[in-house]
């Protein structure tokens, strides 16, 4: 079989980058706080990422969307951006330090009244909420341990044709890397093999940034 795939070179990557839309003084100086808190600044999504949150928000007329694992807010502004006039995002965090960051963001991008952070942990929240399925966009970037079980929590609250988002499905390779046994490795692979066998969805695995799955609720 052919390779249909470009490796990304640091050349072409920034060329990818640039034709992304520009960033507004928001999701910039937030970017820069974020990355001056070093290493840690890696849970924060890619450019590209965000650009295609916003789009895929927009495409299907979002409304009702949860964020599981908000960090500083990059995700949650691109999602919010993204939904309709009366659209409404939950987003779940264990961090009240982050969280304040992310408020700090929501409140200058004039999204404080459309997003709602809870800093609890996220399967106490997911299984709080009603369920009916109701969720439009869905998007799971948190603890890798726990994502069969955010999978299994909101699915079922997943409206039809709902989308559901995994990040980091590629792990940066190391799913693929046979001696790599560790848990978090591990949750992943399992998580990927769960969803590509699973009859109540379709799925596509696209090699955005770190790997990010796309799910639609049948």
């Amino acid at each position: 079989m052919t390779d249909k795939f470009t490796a990304l070179t640091p050349a072409l990557y920034d060329y990818l980058v640039r034709q992304a839309p520009p960033l507004d003084g928001v999701l910039h100086d937030l970017r820069e706080e974020t990355e001056a808190l070093g290493p840690i600044a890696l849970m924060q999504i890619a450019v590209e990422q965000g650009a295609f949150l916003t789009l895929l928000a927009r495409a299907i007329g979002a409304r009702n969307a949860v964020e599981v694992g908000t960090f500083t807010g990059y995700s949650a502004i691109s999602i919010a951006r993204g939904l309709a006039a009366d659209g409404r995002l939950l987003c779940c965090d264990v961090s009240d330090q982050w969280a304040a960051v992310a408020r700090r963001y929501f409140g200058r991008a004039g999204l404080q009244d459309r997003i709602e952070l809870r800093v609890a942990p996220a399967l106490d929240t997911l299984r709080a909420l009603p369920a009916t399925p109701s969720i439009d966009l869905a998007f799971v970037d948190a603890d890798k341990p726990s994502y069969r079980a955010y999978y299994e929590e909101l699915l079922p609250r997943l409206r039809p044709n709902g989308l559901l988002l995994f990040d980091n499905v590629l792990w940066s390779g190391a799913v693929v890397d046979a001696s790599d046994r560790s848990e978090n490795t591990e949750a992943i692979r399992a998580l990927n093999d769960h969803v590509a066998r699973d009859a109540r969805v379709e799925s596509v695995m696209l090699p955005i940034a770190d790997g990010l799955t796309i799910v639609r609720k049948r």
